[in-house]
């Protein structure tokens, strides 16, 4: 019955996928390629003195996103700071300033991550102005960052890659926002609760009383999904019937996480003008996820221990009305996304289950990964394996009609070496400073051994790749993490960008060479094996040293 439900499952999120590919990849081409701007677009244009027209070449396109970014943490980090005065505060004090800091550069990161109880820590101000608004600017500034690299590709010596401010106010106009009102009414009408009433006191069975909490979860829930940002209103993320009430609930918040992502190959197709170059990289994103996907459920209902035989598989952490196949598929879309939201303690699973997630992100959320990132993250994959075929056949690699030179060749390197540098030097000075050591393990790992350096390890594996899940188990609200971990959000968020967008203002400065017969057909099933093969090696092998000392040894003990 468990398997039926699972493969029932996974066939109608295929069935909703496919009939949102065509569509929403093409409006979403239309969004970035039409030359006429809205009536409000054009306002706010003039509001901040942008010339839509104007177009930018990648280092002024830089500037924009890190000027937006900085002014974005600034704002946020400031209304943590001022709550205790700020309306719907719920009378909760000014957030700390190394929380406050950790949650600033989460949110603009598109990362997420929360060490600390949202429902009992942010009043409605902050909770709205300052996390939901990020949730939807840093989803658009991954979707404009994406098709920034797209029109490197498709253009012919222009030397420029579009316009920041447009993409920018674009995406979270005519995209997101939209998706996002849709989304919400839909969760509301599943039972997820949208109000402002604070807390109600009720008495409970046993004459005791208990403070329900409330709130404008609905809202923040649908741009959370939609934006793969993760993070949640509750402390309890999706897992709390508040946010995410019924199996069917579950499956529309994993379509939300996978709808853009899975699409956004549609619309690379279309704007370089070859669609089976969109279904190439579609293909490759999802091979990985059905295999990831059936790798964790197989290890869940396979975890050993009388209390799983008896359960029917390992429901240790998890929700009963989501069983093991509905919290996989959640953990296996929210980390192969950039997403981090939980509908399932991932601390929870069994030990080689639990390593499924963190290799996930370890791939670089690249099947189909976060909203913009996890495009551009795997063209840039695309272009090593070029780059490799290339070498094996004694050809000057192309990809699209674009040299693959020197240059690319490093950028795409560097954009590689990034994330394994931030998780596995994070992770390392958790453990080699003295004073760092004897905080961690005294004070935030609850769970010592193996276990615990997996919980260390899985912490900056999500951080440095934008993720925000958790393993739980963790207590991250110290001097330590609340720094290390927003360090490591920003500059896995932002040096990665800094190589996307010089990469693409490289291919955009060149001309197309026309295809001969020695070009590699990046269209077909050899390419996308190859893809799928220089994907593994060279992102989910790096980490394979450190997975021995945590994950696995625990799994084989």
């Amino acid at each position: 019955m468990a398997a039926w439900f699972a493969i029932l499952q996974a066939a109608t999120l295929v069935v909703i996928l496919v009939a949102l590919y065509r569509p929403l990849g093409d409006y979403m081409a239309h969004i970035y390629t039409s030359p006429k701007d809205l009536k409000i677009e054009r306002g706010f244009y003039r509001l901040i003195g942008v010339d839509a027209r104007a177009e930018q070449a990648w280092p002024a396109y830089l500037r924009g996103v890190l000027a937006f970014s900085a002014i974005g943490l600034l704002f946020v980090y400031g209304l943590q700071r001022a709550q205790a005065i700020l309306p719907y505060s719920l009378g909760f004090p000014a957030i700390p300033e190394g929380l406050s800091f950790n949650t600033a550069a989460s949110f603009v990161a598109n990362t997420n991550w929360q060490s600390y109880s949202p429902d009992v820590t942010m009043g409605y101000t902050v909770q709205i102005a300052g996390l939901a608004v990020q949730n939807f600017v840093s989803a658009a500034v991954g979707i404009a960052i994406a098709i920034a690299l797209i029109r490197g590709f498709a253009s012919r010596k222009s030397g420029t890659i579009g316009n920041f401010w447009v993409d920018l106010t674009r995406g979270t106009l005519r995209l997101l926002l939209p998706i996002s009102v849709i989304g919400a009414i839909i969760l509301i009408t599943g039972g997820v609760i949208q109000n402002f009433n604070g807390f109600t006191d009720v008495t409970i069975l046993s004459g005791g009383t208990q403070s329900i909490p409330g709130g404008p979860a609905a809202s923040q829930e649908a741009i959370k999904l939609l934006g793969t940002n993760g993070g949640g209103f509750f402390n309890a993320n999706s897992s709390h019937p508040f946010e995410n009430p019924t199996a069917w609930t579950n499956l529309f918040q994993v379509v939300l996480m996978l709808m853009i992502p899975f699409a956004l190959p549609r619309t690379f197709g279309k704007m370089v003008g070859d669609r089976k170059q969109g279904y190439a990289i579609l293909a490759a994103m999802a091979t990985i996820f059905v295999v990831s996907l059936t790798a964790l459920t197989l290890l869940e209902y396979a975890g050993a221990g009388t209390a799983p035989m008896a359960a029917g598989g390992a429901m240790e952490g998890k929700e009963t009305r989501f069983g093991i196949a509905g919290s996989t598929l959640f953990a296996t879309t929210s980390t192969l996304t950039s997403t981090g939201a939980v509908n399932s303690m991932h601390d929870s699973f069994t030990s080689l289950g639990g390593m499924i997630p963190m290799i996930n992100m370890m791939l670089g959320e690249v099947a189909p990964g976060g909203v913009g990132s996890g495009i551009y993250g795997m063209l840039v994959l695309a272009v090593i394996t070029v780059f490799l075929a290339g070498l094996l056949v004694g050809r000057t690699p192309e990809y699209l009609g674009k040299k693959i030179g020197t240059r690319e060749i490093k950028l795409a390197s560097l954009y590689i070496l990034v994330t394994p540098t931030l998780v596995l030097l994070g992770t390392a000075l958790s453990f080699a400073i003295p004073a760092v050591r004897a905080d961690v393990l005294s004070t935030s790992i609850w769970n010592p051994g193996l276990h615990g350096f997996s919980e260390v390890l899985y912490a900056f594996t999500e951080a440095a790749n934008n993720n925000g899940s958790a393993f739980a188990g963790l207590t991250a609200n110290t001097p330590w993490f609340n720094t290390a971990l927003g360090v490591a959000m920003l500059l896995g968020r932002f040096i990665p960008i800094v190589f996307v967008l010089a990469l693409a203002g490289s291919l955009a400065a060149q001309d197309k060479v026309p295809a001969t017969a020695g070009t590699l057909p990046t269209h077909k099933p050899q390419f996308v094996g190859l893809l799928i093969g220089v994907t593994i090696v060279f992102t989910a092998l790096t980490y394979f040293p450190v997975l021995a000392l945590g994950p696995l040894a625990e799994g084989l003990q």
